[in-house]
This record gives C-alpha cells, structure tokens and sequence, in this order.
C-alpha cells in the first residue's frame, strides 16, 4: 500500500544511515539539452557598459543572447543556476560608478531559495556571480505567501519591488553611492512583527492577490523634498469579480507604506498595470479589450485620460463570460500552494489553464482551441525613444499593434497602429536596438522581427522544441551516433524534431572516399582585406593541388605557381597576390596568374621565386602577413624570412636571420594582427597617468610567432629587424599522472596565440591533451614563491625577469648573441584537459586573434576562446583528422573536414541555437516509433483539423520529413499509444485509443467510466510503379567541373550526398537534396479491433510472446493466436485502484504506473493464467513514466519533476508480498518529466551501453543518467563504489564553494531531493560536477581543500569516512570521461 510523501519521509528519517547496501548501479544525471522554454526576457548592458545584450530566464538556467546585424539570435553562454527562477529584472547600473561592476547593468532575479539575487557578469570566468543576496522568505519553495513572485524596479533604478501571490511584498531602496552596498534599505509589507502598511484614505490595505505592479517614477532631475517611491499595483480581493489599482507609498525615512488611493470602474476586467517611461506619472491600465492611459501623476487622484479599445475581431469570449470563467475554482497545487479564487484566476490568464483533467498537457483540444479575448498577453517599449514612447503589443489573437504617445497643448495622445504581424499569440516581447523584435510563443517556435517600412518582417526564428511529448532514440544508417526524433508542441505548432548532441553543422556537399594520403588543408586569401578564401589548398604525401573557391571547386594550381609534385608543409599569403608554399626543399613565392583569379597578374603563367636553405631540410613552416618562418631539424635551425620587391610582377624571398636551436620544433604559428586593431596592441596600461608593468613582456600581435619544442615546451618569440628574435615567454610541459610517472607524448602538435580579454597560449599535445598557458599577473611576477602544485605538472614555477634563479631554469631553446642578456617569462601552466588519445590539432574559425577553434583529436570539438579555463563542446560530426575553414560568398561559415578519405563541406550554423531539425506535422504529435525494415517513422497524431477525422498514424520519412501515408481513425477517435510488436516473422502495430470524450480521471484519481479500442495494423509495403529511380532535391544551380572533387554546390543548398542532414528552415518540410520517395511505398493496413472498457492508455510487448494492454485501471496480457495477427486472445487482467499511465516490462516482472499509488510490481503465470502483484511504491506519485533496468529495479518519473530509482532486491522471495514496498534507491529532482528511454552509448573511453537512461521534459531538456556500476567502470584503479563516493564527496565541495555554488542562494542538496524521502541518496548532479572542468588548476585545488558540507556526511551508503584529501588529478580524469561520453 502506498503512502503519502510526508509518511514516507517521517517513517525513513531514522533509517537514514543503516540503508542497505546492494550492488545496484549508481547514477550521474546530466542535462545535455537545456529547456528551450523562456520564461523571462530582459535587454540591458550586461558584458559591458556599450554591449546590447538579452537574458533569457528559462526556469532553472539563464542564457545570454545578442541579435546580429542580420537579425540572428547568437547564444554568448548558458548557465544552470540549481534552483528554480520565479522573475528577471535589469537594475540600470551603467551609469554608476563602482569599480565591482565597471559600468555594466546589473541582474536582479527572484527564485525558490527564497532570495533576491543581484548578478553581474563576469568576461573573465564567462559566467554570472552573485553580487549580493537578500533574503525574502524563512524557507525555499513556492507558496503562494512567498515574497518573490514578481518584480519590479523603478525607470531611475533607485527602488526595486517584489511581491507574493497574495498579501505580501517587500520594497528596497538602492544605494546611491554605488559602492559595495548595493541595498540601502528595505521594508516588507506586512512585516513578521507588525503591519507596515497603513492607509491615508480609508480604504483597507494590501489583502487579496497581486496581479501586477510597477513603479510611478519622478524626474529626478527636480527638486523635491523628498524621494519617496509611489508603487502602482493590481490588486484582486477576495471575492471581488473586478481588480483595483491601489497606489501605494513608501515613507523612507519613517519606514512605513501607506495607500494613498484606490481606482476601480465598472467594465473589464484589468490585468496589467505599465509605466509609460520618461513620462513621470502615466501608466498604462490593460483590460480585457481595452486599455487605459491613466494619469497618476497625483497619486492621490488617478485619472483616466484615455481610452483605447482592442476590439479588432469579434470577442470569441464576451466579458461577462470571460471573467467567469476566470473565477473559477482550481485546486492547482496539492500542497495549497495556489489555492483561492484570485490566484487560480490569475493563473488562468497567464496561460497557464488548468482544467478539471490533471493531465491537461494530454488532452485533446490542442492549443489552437484555447480561447481568445482580444487580451494583450506581451509588450515591450522602444528603448532610447525619450520623446514620443512607443510600444509594441501583441494580442491573444496573435496580432502585432503598435501604440505611439505624443503630446499636444490639450494633453498626451494615444495612435494605435494598423496590424503589423499576424503570428502565433506571443508570451514575450522584446524591443531592441535596431529594430528588432524578439517574439516568444509559448507552444512553438519564437522569431526575430524587424521593423521596415512600417510593417514587422521576419528574420530569423527562435527554436522552441517544448513540450517534448515523446521520443524514439535511433541510431540512423550512415551516422556515427544516435539522434533522437522526438513530438515537439501542439497544433497548430506540432512539429517532429531531430535532435542531436553537440554543435549544429549543416552538411552541404561529400565526395567519395578518394582522397588517400591527405596530409594538410589550407584556406586562402588573394588579398590581406578580402573577406572571402580565394584557394583550397589540398597537400598530398607527394602532391599538392589547389583549387579555386566558390561556386565550383575547380583545379587551378598551374595558375596559382604551387609546386604540384611535393608534399606541401605550409602555405598562405604574406602580401596582396603574393602566396607561399613551404615544403621540404624550399620556401616558393608566387603570383597567381588572372585565370586563378581575377585580381592575378595578366601572363599566361604564373611569376614564382624560391628560396632554398643551404644542404638541409625544411621540416615546419608558417606564413604571416610581415614575414616567414621556417624550420629545420638535424642540424636545428630557425629561419625568418622576408619579401622584398625587385621590379613590377617580381619579388624575391631573402633571409632576415637564422639562429641555432637547442631543441627541434613540433610546431610554429604566427598571429594576424587584425587590420582594423588598436594601434596600441602592446599590453600597457594608464592607471592614474602611471605606466602599470606589462605582465606579456612586450608581446605585441604581428611581430610575434609561437613555437612548440621536443624538450618539450611552447615559446613566445617576437622578431624585429633591428632587434632581431627575442624569447618572450616560456612555458615548460611536464606532466605526470596519478601515480607520478611521466606522461608520454606532451610535445606540442600545434600552438596558437589567443587574445580575447588577455592573452594566453592554447597548445594540443601529441598524446590528446589541451594545455592552456597564461601570463603571471603582476602580484605573482613579483614574488618569488611558487604556485601551488597543479595536476599533471611536477615543477613549474612562477620567475620574474629578476630571479636569480631565472637564467638558469627559463632559456630559450633558441642560441643567439642578440638574445643571451634576455631573459623570458615563465608561463604559468593554468588547465589541462585530455580530449582523445590521438593528437590534437588547432583550427581556428578565422585569422583574428580572439577565433574560436576546432580542436581536432579522435572527435571534433569546439573550443570557445572567451569562455575561463578550457571550455569545449562536441561538434555534431564524425572523427577527422584535417579541418580548414573555407569562407565563400555562397557559404560564409563553411568548414571543411577530411574523414575516412572523403572530404565533407559543412557550415557552422550560428543561427541555431539549438542543434535541432524541424519538420512542421500537422495537428499534436504524440508519440513516435522507428521502423527499422521501411527506414520510417510511425506517428501518432491527435488535433487534425479535418472533419473526417482528429487522429491518425501516418508513416513520415526522416530525412525530409514529409508524410508518406497515413491510416485515418474513426471519427471522435482519438490515439493515445501505439507499440511495435512481433508476430512471427513480421511486425504489427498494435494502437490504443479513446472513444469517449470530457476527462479520462476523477479528481480522486480513479478511472471515468470511458470506452476505448485496441487496434492492429500491419505494415506493408508495394512496388511503386510511377518512380523507377530516387528522387532528389537540389537548388539550381551552376553544373559542376569536371576537375572539381565536389559534385556541385550552389550557395548553401548544394547537392546533398550524405545520408542525413541538419539543414531546415523553420517553416520547411523538406531539406535540399534530400530523398523524398523510395522505388517502395510503405501502407498501413488495419488487420483487427477489439473495443476496451477505458481508454487504452498503455501497451508494451512481454516475454517475446504476449504483450499487455491497459484500458482505464486494468491492464490484460494477451496473445497473437498461432502467430496471427487477425487474431487477439485476452489471456488474464491485472487490476489498480486508480487509472493506469504506463506499462512496463522485464523479463517476467510487469512494472505497472498509475496517477496515484505509483510503481506497482506484477508477475504473470502463464500455467494458472494469473497475474499478481508483488511490491507497491512507497509512496504516492503520478506517475509520467516509467523504465525497468532488471527484474529488481524501476526507474519513474512522475509529473512533479522527480526522478526515483525503485528496487525490490533486498526483499527475499519467501517474504514477497502485496504489502512489501519497493525501497528507494536513489532520488533526484528534475523539472516535469515526461518521457524516458533506454539507450545505448559506446565510448572507446567509458564504457555506458545498455543501462543509460535519457529523459525528456516538458519544458525541453534533455537529461542522461550514466550508471556507475560494477560493470560501467569509470576507472581501472578505483571500484565503483570508491567512484561515486569521490564524486560525491566532490559535488558537497563544489556546491558550497564560492566559484560554483548556486548563483541564485539554493542550497543545492535541498533544491535536488525537493519531495523526496529522507534518507535516500541523490543521484549525482553531472552539471554542478561539469563547472570543476572550467576552472583552472588552482582554484580546482581551492575547492577540494574545502571541508565537506555537513548534510552530504551520511548520504552515501558506505561506513568509510570521507576522504581528507582528494587528488585533483583523479577527479579530472574521471569527468574528462564523462564528459567526452555524453558528446
């Protein structure tokens, strides 16, 4: 028997530390798709006092976004927070001076933790920090007296407001000094002690729901004797049917709030209440079907000055209507949280309905049926616009209005616009700088909007993959990993979604496997100023080819003057029309002629020219725009080389200097100064008119080049003519593991100079290893002592240029009279991340300093420049072993990549956000199966808008998305589960469905008395008699060369060869050269039906033989007679005391879900055709899914947000029983779950098949649960359960330390075992253990030195103690290997 939550949580509290310990795996959670739902939108100064820049709240991260010039919404970073965000509000701070937030905007943001958090972010770790933190409340949660709910801060960002749902909210003053005080004073209302509120006017204070408030600003600019803040609020009395505006005061210096006046008027009912900015005194007043300008510039007498009707199409819904409805009682939160009239009412109207039907998310109206009021849902005002305010509003019809306000003698004047856009109704509006718009839809995807010429056009679209109803993870033919197709939205924004991990590339063109022997790939410029790659150049083990780039790809290396028999090492341009190749015997310059080019020079050949060392080999090379460096080895030289100009169309190539080497080279590279830099590029600074020490020791781009040595180390050396080449900056490579042993192969394969905020040097290793090294800061170059020990690095210290100790331990490898008195900078070793065990390559995104890269190893990644520490991402493509940007008009952010001897052109898509495809599907998709035999997907569909028929299956193909066939249901018949299942040699699908209409559940859980049917339908497929061949798709385009190694390519829509594609627009079904019929058409055939008492909710297959049913609160095992599947015998059924949601099996036990007992634990036997129920939950749930990893243990997700491991394994069989509960395993809090899945993920490094589990939400994200068990080792020197202790004990760190901690005040242990039962362990939290990667060596030690958080002490199963010191080194090592798993 199931008990209630609280029961559960009282009774195993005293359990707690005497759990019973199993062999059962342990779990990593981690989110690989964040939400793509947003909550909250807010534009302000974040990065910088001139940056423009967005903040999305999306329920538990924060994201921020720019708009392009192109109208593309960028991602700049997305960050969890570890609670649950409640409201977002910008606090203008730009114009303040304090030297904590130089100039930027600040984040004020209200959340669960029962606290007001001011944010401000952080360029250094790429990241926000809390500034300060208020507290609100006494407990973290979200009742409905909890201050916090909504937010408002006044225009001249002097006070802030938040408010409860009911009675309650708190005002706080600014501090005007801007220091590191941020809040000055603060009131709540009412106080714990005694009211604060009082009222000047005789009408009674804040009792009954607040719907929305806002502050009435003064100029400041005037004199007044007193600031005294005036709040406008929008207040529902209990068992009022109309709204009030109250206008209340806040008396600072006597500390006391007071109403100075009420406003309410007969008519409709009044939702919003706005500031006009700039206005001093005017707000608006929303109504349904109205709006009021309102004059409260005497807030002792509010007016109404002006009236403006939204009565553009007749009201679906009348007012009288309409505000009944609104008042209808809900029982919205079990635990009373929203439990009275006004806040059920206000719920309502912020979308969030909820009908008598708790599953409201699986009924049937969709979301087209929902009514319409002509109600502004969204606003936004014109940002910078002093004069005339404008905004933009839209209407629950999905109307776009625009409303300007000028004024006249007579007083201020409303003009409302014609229609601007007609959409989806939007939930947010966003006005930026440049007109553009962002526009959010609840159930759909959002878009960028521009005003031109008087009228909104679209630009760009905003990805919106919730609510995730269901998904199928297949792992497609042709493709290096799985992707998932999941039911995305509700109609008429139902749309089937191909999701896939990592960075989104659009795969234009590949070409057959013919490349053998590729050694290197180069991009070229004809011109230093041009924007566009002019030549690929293709290096063979003894050739080179170049080609031209653009439309075609053709073969033009006779023209260009490259050396077409070698191998080429190195090449670029060091000059306008002056290109070089670099290979084993010489240095060549050329002109390329005008047939390579139209800017060439006009001959009929090219001019070339040579430079030859003298009886040795070339080994490196690189080129930059002042100057070329080689090198050689055996005997060890290091060459700079220059060109000078001889004569018209003639160059010569002579040395500058040469100097001897200790070591060989691994490595050169040259950075390119942008040619719109500073032209002071050298790091030194004016601080109060002093010259402050540059830490670079002259580094200046352009003059620079870095080198990778065999010692092995990296160098920084600068070369000028009259100084000659100078070692900057050294920094030594010497690592060891664990165990002390020295890591083999730590020399560099490649090195690049990096400036974004400061300078520092990223190296890949030959081993598979990243290593970032930074310049010392001051306060460090000038000490003597040494840093910290680091992991991996045996002995690095940090010496400044007047060490004594210095010249012996930091030489240059280079030898050279000029350079013998200079003694270099040491660098200091800051992170090191090993991504693979083959070597890692560099590949920045273009030739500025601040590019991002491709890091190239057994995978791609993208390594993000900006981010703090070593931060990368998957690339959403194969293992490739040469990359290189290639930019051409038709396809600016193209890539090309060489794999298994084929070369793949992509396009690094940055307007998608999110690494998805969409394909628009009429009506609500509801649940989807791959079929292996047909490559098709089988989906079900609910909310059609044919009259024939609302629910169909219809077979889709994956690759263009377009529906192939379909099998109508009956009219009034609506699909509710399908399954595939084998009936001999063939596989039919067996669908479950609804007759009845009106809500499947009673409020107390148990089955309406409904009717449903089980159907069978078998797919078969024909000859298609009018195609003979494939069909594909193509843009137009140029025919293709016959010397191109690409088939064709036209712009970004070239011929598609691959078998998959990432590329869809938003509103497309089917993607360029895509294949779109097949020589056979697969059908869906109806073969038999039974009807059910219930709606048949659930259906899986059992034992190989049977499958089971539910229909309503029973469930029935039945059999295909003899292999037919025109025949289907009920064998036995299986009851529930409430209605059944789901249905599982595993091997013989039956895991059965309902809405309200939970997990129930089954046995069918088949000789006494019986079925009988062994274990019940321990508590009660709602069950939303549910998964059996073995006969003993039942991963469920439940409809409140939480994720619980159940296992019966430690009841023996004598004592099984219906009263024996199933214990709690392992327990972790999610948002809405939905739906979980099995899955397979290989690693050649971390080994997680078969006992994975993904999980969707309804909110969009994307969660993985890695099992740490006996078979899944993450190490071979530690047990499993020595694994997740460590990682335990490491998450307590982390989640109290103040570089990782919960940005928001959560205390992370509450905030993840919310609603559930003491005592159970936590599933381990892979996004808190993620941020230990992105911090640097040293403040990954300053975590683990701190003391473990006293509530983690007896959370783990083990008797052991906690560790007292963790090796840093191993910890790294463990989620390096999570982490490159989950990508």
């Amino acid at each position: 028997m199931a008990v209630s939550e609280e029961e559960s949580s009282s009774a195993s509290g005293n359990n707690s530390k005497s759990l019973p310990s199993h062999g059962g795996p342990h779990y990593l959670a981690k989110c690989v798709l964040k939400g793509s739902v947003v909550l909250q939108i807010v534009y302000g100064h974040i990065r910088s006092p001139s940056s423009k820049d967005i903040v999305f709240g999306k329920e538990t991260s924060l994201e921020l976004v720019i708009i392009d010039d192109y109208g593309v919404l960028q991602s700049i970073c997305e960050q969890p927070v570890f609670g649950t965000i409640k409201d977002l509000a910008i606090l203008p701070w730009n114009r303040r001076a304090s030297p904590q937030v130089q100039g930027k905007d600040l984040l004020l943001v209200t959340s669960d933790s029962g606290k007001l958090s001011v944010l401000t972010f952080s360029n250094e770790m790429h990241r926000f920090f809390p500034l300060t933190q208020v507290q609100l409340s006494s407990s973290p949660g979200n009742l409905r007296h909890h201050v916090g709910r909504m937010l408002a801060v006044d225009s001249n960002g002097c006070f802030i407001a938040t408010s409860a749902y009911e009675d309650r909210l708190a005002l706080f003053s600014v501090s005007s000094s801007g220091g590191a005080d941020i809040i000055d004073k603060k009131i709540f209302c009412p106080s714990d002690i005694e009211n604060n509120t009082s009222t000047s006017t005789g009408v009674s204070g804040i009792h009954g729901t607040i719907w929305s408030m806002c502050f009435i600003s003064k100029d400041m600019s005037q004199p007044h004797k007193e600031h005294n803040p005036v709040l406008a609020i929008l207040l529902n009395r209990k068992g009022s049917l109309l709204n009030e505006l109250l206008l209340l005061e806040w008396n600072t210096r006597e500390n006391f709030v007071h109403v100075l006046s009420q406003y309410a008027e007969l008519g409709p009912l009044a939702h919003d209440i706005v500031e006009v900015p700039n206005s001093y005194g005017f707000a608006f007043l929303f109504r349904v079907s109205d709006a009021l300008l309102m004059d409260l510039r005497d807030a002792h007498n509010p007016l109404c000055v002006y009236r403006t009707s939204l009565n553009f199409l007749p009201s679906v819904v009348d007012e009288h209507t309409f505000v009944e409805e609104s008042y209808r009682t809900n029982d919205v939160d079990e635990e009373g949280n929203i439990c009275n009239v006004a806040a059920s009412a206000l719920l309502e109207l912020k979308d969030i309905i909820k009908d008598d039907d708790p599953m409201n998310i699986d009924d049937d109206s969709g979301y087209s049926s929902k009514s319409t009021s002509n109600r502004v849902c969204s606003w936004s005002w014109e940002p910078g616009n002093e004069e005339n305010p404008r905004m933009i509003f839209c209407v629950d019809t999905g109307e776009l209005f625009m409303i300007e306000l000028s004024s006249d003698p007579t007083g201020l004047k409303v003009n409302l616009s014609d229609c601007l856009y007609k959409g989806l109704p939007f939930k947010e509006l966003l006005w930026a700088e440049g007109g553009f718009f962002t526009a959010l839809a609840e159930m759909g995807d959002g878009m960028v909007l521009k005003i031109e010429e008087g009228k909104l056009q679209y630009k760009s679209p905003v990805q919106n993959i919730s609510p995730i109803l269901d998904m199928s993870l297949v792992d497609y033919h042709d493709e290096k990993h799985e992707q998932m197709f999941a039911c995305c939205g509700m109609a008429p924004e139902g749309s089937l979604r191909v999701i896939r991990n990592g960075i989104s590339l659009e795969k234009l063109l590949k070409t057959a496997p013919v490349y053998q022997g590729i050694t290197g790939t180069w991009a070229m410029k004809m011109k230093l100023v041009d924007c566009y790659h002019s030549f690929l150049v293709l290096s063979f083990v003894e050739e080179t080819r170049v080609l031209s780039v653009g439309v075609s790809f053709t073969d033009v290396t006779d023209s260009v003057g490259f050396s077409p028999d070698v191998c080429t090492l190195a090449c670029g341009i060091i000059g306008d029309g002056l290109v070089v190749q670099i290979h084993q015997n010489a240095v060549r310059l050329a002109l390329p002629t005008a047939a390579a080019h139209p800017d060439g020079i006009p001959f009929t050949s090219p001019n070339c020219t040579s430079w030859f060392p003298d009886n040795m080999t070339i080994s490196l090379g690189a080129v930059g725009h002042k100057f070329i460096v080689v090198a050689t080895s055996n005997p060890c030289y290091l060459f700079v080389l220059g060109v000078r100009r001889l004569a018209a169309y003639q160059y010569e190539v002579y040395q500058l200097q040469h100097v001897r080497l200790d070591y060989e080279l691994s490595c050169i590279s040259i950075p390119q100064k942008p040619l719109q830099a500073d032209p002071s590029n050298s790091f030194y600074q004016l601080s109060s008119n002093h010259l402050v020490m540059d830490p670079t020791n002259g580094v200046e781009i352009g003059n620079t080049f870095v080198i990778g040595t065999h010692r092995p180390s990296v160098e920084v050396l600068s070369f000028i003519p009259d100084q000659g080449i100078r070692a900057l900056a050294i920094g030594i490579i010497s690592l060891v593991n664990s165990t002390g042993t020295t890591i083999s192969g730590s020399v560099p394969q490649d090195v690049r100079l990096v400036q974004v905020d400061r300078l520092y040097i990223l190296s890949g290793l030959r081993n598979g290893m990243l290593l970032r090294f930074e310049w010392p800061s001051v306060s460090t170059n000038s000490s003597l002592e040494s840093p910290k020990a680091r992991p991996y690095v045996s002995s690095i210290n940090s010496f400044t240029s007047t060490s004594p100790h210095s010249t012996s331990a930091m030489h240059s490898c280079i030898i050279s009279e000029m350079t013998k008195d200079n003694v270099p900078v040491c660098l200091q070793l800051i992170s090191i991340r090993r991504i693979g065990i083959t070597p890692a390559f560099l590949v920045p995104l273009n030739d500025l300093p601040d590019a991002d890269v491709i890091a190239l190893s057994d995978r791609p990644w993208l390594l993000q420049t900006a981010r703090h520490s070593l931060s990368y991402t998957s690339i959403s493509f194969q293992a490739s072993t040469h990359a290189t940007p290639v930019c051409s008009k038709e396809c600016p952010n193209g890539i090309l990549f060489v794999s298994e001897n084929s070369l793949h052109l992509l396009e690094m898509v940055h307007s998608k956000r999110l690494n998805v495809q969409k394909f628009h599907l009429e009506g609500t998709p509801r649940k989807v199966l791959y079929h292996a035999e047909s490559r098709l997907l089988l989906v079900l569909r609910t909310d059609l808008s044919e009259n024939s028929c609302s629910s169909d299956i219809c077979c889709v193909d994956p690759l263009s998305g377009s529906v192939l066939s379909s099998f109508k249901l009956d009219p009034g018949e609506t699909g509710k589960c399908m399954e595939l299942l084998k009936v001999g040699s063939e596989q039919v699908l067996v669908v479950g469905t609804s007759l009845s209409t009106g809500p499947a559940i009673m409020p107390s859980g148990e089955a309406e008395s409904t009717r449903g049917r089980l159907i069978v339908l078998c797919l078969e497929h024909k000859q298609n008699s009018d195609s003979g061949s494939m069909t594909f798709y193509s843009k137009a385009g140029s025919s293709s060369q016959r010397t191109s190694p690409f088939r064709e390519i036209s712009g970004c829509g070239a011929e598609q060869l691959s078998s998959s594609s990432l590329c869809s627009s938003p509103d497309d079904n089917s993607s360029d050269g895509i294949k779109l019929e097949e020589t056979e058409v697969w059908n869906l055939r109806l073969a038999y039906s039974t009807n059910m008492r219930g709606i048949v909710l659930a259906i899986c297959p059992y034992l190989g033989c049977y499958f089971l049913a539910s229909a309503g609160s029973a469930f029935y095992v039945c059999s295909f007679q003899n292999d037919n599947s025109l025949r289907v015998k009920r064998l036995a059924v299986g009851r529930t005391r409430f209605m059944i949601m789901t249905l599982t099996t595993h091997f013989t036990t039956i895991a059965v879900g309902d809405c309200r007992d939970g997990i129930l634990f089954y046995a069918y036997y088949e000789d006494a055709k019986k079925v009988e129920q062994l274990y019940s939950d321990p508590v009660q749930r709602l069950v939303a899914d549910c998964l059996l990893m073995n006969i003993d243990t039942a991963v469920v997700s439940d409809r409140k947000g939480s994720i619980a491991v159940l296992s019966c394994s430690h009841h023996s069989g004598e004592n099984a029983s219906p009263e024996c509960n199933l214990k709690g395993s392992f327990s972790y809090k999610l948002l809405a779950d939905d739906e979980m899945r099995d899955c397979d993920i290989a690693s050649s490094i971390m080994d997680l098949s078969h006992s994975s589990i993904v999980a969707s939400t309804l909110l969009g994200s994307i969660m993985i649960f890695v099992p740490i068990s006996r078979n899944c080792f993450l190490s071979q020197t530690l047990s499993f359960r020595d694994e997740f202790e460590l990682l335990e004990d490491v998450q307590s760190r982390i989640a109290v330390h103040p570089l990782t901690a919960p940005i928001l005040g959560n205390d992370h242990n509450e905030f993840r075992s919310r609603q559930s039962s003491a005592g159970i362990p936590k599933i381990l939290d892979g996004d808190m253990l993620a941020q230990f990667l992105e911090l640097t060596n040293t403040q990954q030690e300053d975590v683990l030195a701190l003391p473990r958080a006293p509530h983690n002490i007896f959370t783990s199963r083990s008797s052991k103690p906690p560790l007292s010191r963790i090796n840093v080194n191993k910890v790294v090592r463990l989620l390096e290997r999570v982490h490159y798993a989950l990508n």
